[in-house]
């Protein structure tokens, strides 16, 4: 076989070796003419991935001066290059295209392929494990700037500590990219790993046309299809566009220096070939549904989808093959392990390749309208019981082989190889590179609706109150029995006698319910009637308002929730609302994502039971996707009287992506307007001299994780949408954290934010139905840091403050860290 044939048929992957310190070679062949002269660049700079204790794989793209950067294969011609290699120290030469210091390890040619869009994937092997190596490329006279990686410790070896960054999600489109000119400059760690959408195939869809900085320019797909009609949003349909989006990102002088200065351990998600994908199905449409299977039918694209897997093989460092002799669709092999010495093992897996439709297919008939459901409904907000019901339907068709076949995110095959590395492995961490989050994320709509109708009484009721104090002589205390006596279903007059009667007995330190129930109140009524005259007294040091408030709050919750909670939607609450009918479908227990690990549960038990079975610790996903910081315990079975933590997940935000938050807040309305209250609540800030700020004070966190709010942790919430708005009103960057504080203190020296907004999030807290998420922010961009030893993990997730005007940050792009904290041998993490 000629050397052509093998680089084609090992998926153009060339290998060099460093022999005892001497300068080693390519393998021999027939190589393409070397390039000379000075008329050539590396418009995409240099990039490793993959470090074993002998090496990496190590990545460039070389082209002729005169070829454009990016969008033109016009005039690329097959030529070799050289790759030097020295372990001398080029710290200072790091981000220049200096020569190269020191001893030479590696002085190779490598062959650059115009069939590859001239890039140059060269597995480098035969170094010493657990040190820092510098490299180069050279074209005729012309060097790329310098890179370097550090190879793993040997297999085996004691390691005392390691660090790496994750992160995901970087949309050229939206919001900044300053996150990694800071990890080129501040940031020291072994590795980062990237969980995927280091792309996104779209340009133009809505949630791509916020702000972003001026330094990125629109992009411009080569052969682009419309997602809809003739205008609008298009997506990347073909190699040309796939290879574009790869070398614009990657045109980006910042992310090019995070590849020169760590190597990557890289897997993808959906948007590097579409959104929401599974296999070569896309979700653009509903695609189709056939009632007598009850099931759907996505439009296929394997075409597209082999496009895409080899735009992410030739720009990707990673030591994996593409063999596109298949006619499938499948042609890489993505999932893979790298190990670092006895201290981590780190599992790389594939969840878009393999896995299954959507348990719930998007074409699937609404039952109340007879249209598709769309994604809502199919992949986001689901409830429940629809999953279940499908997820058993597809299992019982499966048959006893495998009964995962039509559920499951893995696939067969790398599911039994996920478990049997994870069962042989040594390794203190086994740190799962996951790209969807397996925390159940989910709501009691039933309690949601319940604790709206609540927060929406608080006001006519206190009104009520106030409106007794007249014919009660200013006794809040009993103009409060009075109206929640009333409240609960008693006649005017018998309430009234209540009242009186509660009052009389309170002042003699007698039996106040006895004396409700005497003046006429059944034994229910007298209960809310006696803890709404306690609840008004006990705040008598507040004065009338207080008092007031106390009442109508202890009514509203201690009576009307519960009453709803108990009878749904016949409460006659929501009856007497005129929203029973449209709030009907939302008495159910609902899934936010099941794009995402609650779509696929029973795969998820099966991976849960493995670990427990097998007393396998210290398993830790690192994930991505979901574009806001999450940190819990993942249970082997959600559904259990009493779950039980098995491993950890910790997600990441997007680098840039917009907010799950923002997702949720664009789409509720179009769900239900009644439901805005449990994602965000409208607030107007005025400051003085800029007029006033209309912001959404973000309550996602509080219905997600249930933290217990406080005012300071509220207004935290706030500060960074705060800022982004105060630097689009003008504020000088200078005076911007100054001018956010003081606004901020304000806010919460408000009785509205202090009392009213806070004890919205407490209730909203109180409902979450997710007690396994330690922590999370949901309006946010940023990236993990993770330092591991032998007895802890700790990992600090960095959160980034939005553009100023139409630039990064210049100072403070850090806005605050978050810590948590994972013991060895116990899954738990603790938040501080």
């Amino acid at each position: 076989m000629d050397r052509r044939g093998f680089l084609r048929n090992s998926g153009f992957l060339t290998v060099s070796v460093a022999m005892g310190g001497l300068a080693g070679c390519g393998s021999s062949g027939s190589l393409p003419a070397q390039a000379m002269g000075s008329g050539w660049k590396f418009p995409q700079s240099v990039g490793s991935g993959d470090p074993s204790p002998e090496g990496a794989v190590l990545w460039t793209r070389v082209v002729p001066l005169t070829a454009d950067d990016v969008s033109t294969t016009a005039g690329l011609r097959d030529v070799s290059i050289r790759l030097r290699v020295t372990d001398g120290d080029n710290r200072a030469a790091l981000g220049s295209n200096a020569a190269l210091t020191g001893t030479i390890l590696v002085d190779s040619l490598v062959p650059v392929r115009a069939e590859y869009d001239c890039t140059v994937r060269n597995k480098v092997t035969g170094l010493q494990p657990g040190r820092l190596y510098y490299y180069q490329f050279i074209a005729g006279d012309v060097r790329s700037r310098v890179g370097r990686f550090r190879t793993a410790p040997a297999r085996g070896a004691s390691v005392d500590q390691m660090r790496l960054i994750f992160m995901s999600c970087q949309d050229w489109s939206v919001n900044h990219w300053g996150a990694f000119d800071h990890i080129a400059k501040n940031e020291d760690a072994d590795l980062i790993v990237h969980l995927g959408d280091y792309i996104y195939e779209t340009v133009g869809e809505a949630f791509q046309t916020g702000a972003v900085e001026s330094r990125h320019d629109a992009l411009v797909l080569p052969d682009g299809v419309f997602k809809n009609g003739s205008s609008g949003s298009k997506y990347a349909n073909t190699l040309a566009d796939y290879r574009y989006l790869y070398k614009k990102y990657r045109s980006d002088p910042r992310l090019q220096a995070v590849h020169e200065r760590f190597a990557f351990v890289a897997t993808w998600d959906d948007h590097e070939f579409s959104d929401d994908c599974w296999g070569d199905s896309t979700t653009y449409d509903n695609g189709s549904y056939d009632a007598a299977s009850n099931s759907g039918t996505n439009t296929r694209q394997s075409g597209r989808r082999r496009s895409a897997n080899r735009a992410w093989f030739e720009f990707m460092p990673a030591d994996i093959t593409l063999d596109e002799s298949t006619s499938g669709f499948d042609t890489v092999r993505l999932y893979r392990d790298i190990q670092w010495g006895n201290l981590a093992h780190f599992v790389v897996t594939d969840q878009r390749m393999y896995r299954s439709d959507h348990v719930v297919p998007e074409a699937t008939p609404n039952p109340a309208t007879g249209a598709a459901l769309g994604e809502i409904g199919s992949r986001y907000v689901v409830p429940k019981s629809t999953r279940d019901g499908f997820e058993a339907v597809k299992m019982a068709a499966a048959g006893s082989e495998d009964p995962l076949a039509a559920v499951s995110i893995l696939g067969r095959t790398q599911r039994d190889w996920w478990k049997r590395t994870m069962s042989e492995s040594s390794s203190t961490w086994k740190l799962w590179c996951n790209e969807v989050s397996l925390l159940r994320m989910q709501l009691n709509g039933t309690d949601a609706i319940a604790t709206l109708f609540a927060l929406e009484a608080v006001s006519s009721l206190g009104s009520g109150i106030q409106g007794l104090l007249t014919s009660t002589g200013g006794n809040v205390p009993v103009a409060a029995a009075i109206v929640a006596a009333s409240t609960a279903g008693a006649s005017q007059a018998v309430a009234a006698a209540a009242g009186a009667a509660i009052g009389a007995a309170a002042a003699a330190a007698g039996d106040t319910t006895a004396a409700a129930v005497a003046a006429g109140l059944s034994a229910a009524q007298a209960a809310i009637a006696v803890a709404a005259f306690n609840g008004a007294a006990a705040a008598a040091a507040g004065g009338t308002a207080a008092q007031v408030s106390a009442g109508a709050q202890t009514i509203a919750f201690g009576y009307i929730k519960p009453d709803i909670q108990a009878r749904g939607v016949n409460s006659p609450f929501v009856q007497a609302s005129g929203r029973a009918d449209a709030l009907k479908a939302y008495f159910d227990r609902f899934l936010f994502n099941c794009d995402q690990w609650d779509g696929f549960n029973a795969e998820r038990k099966a991976l849960m039971a493995h670990l427990k079975g097998g007393n396998i610790r210290n398993v830790v996903a690192l994930t991505g996707d979901l574009h806001c910081f999450d940190a819990g315990v993942v249970m082997d079975d959600y559904d259990a009287a009493s779950p039980q933590p098995v491993m950890v997940d910790l997600v990441t935000a997007g680098m840039s992506s917009e907010s799950l938050f923002t997702f949720f807040a664009d789409a509720v309305g179009s769900v239900s307007p009644d439901l805005a209250t449990l994602i965000y609540y409208p607030l107007a800030v005025p400051v003085a001299g800029i007029g006033t700020l209309n912001l959404r004070l973000n309550l996602f966190d509080y219905t997600m994780a249930g933290n217990p709010p406080t005012l300071d942790a509220l207004g935290e919430g706030l500060r960074i949408r705060l800022r982004s708005a105060l630097a689009a009103s003008g504020v000088a960057e200078s005076a911007l954290d100054a001018t956010t504080t003081a606004v901020l203190a304000g806010l919460k020296a408000d009785p509205a934010f202090s009392t009213q907004l806070l004890g919205l999030a407490g209730q909203l807290a109180g409902i979450s139905a997710n007690p396994w998420i330690r922590w999370a922010s949901t309006d946010i961009q940023g990236y993990g840091v993770v330092t591991l030893t032998a007895t802890e993990m700790v990992c600090q997730f960095r959160a980034l403050n939005r553009l100023v005007g139409s630039t990064a940050p210049a100072s403070g792009l850090i806005a605050r860290t978050v810590t948590a904290r994972i013991p060895a041998g116990t899954a738990a993490v603790t938040i501080s």
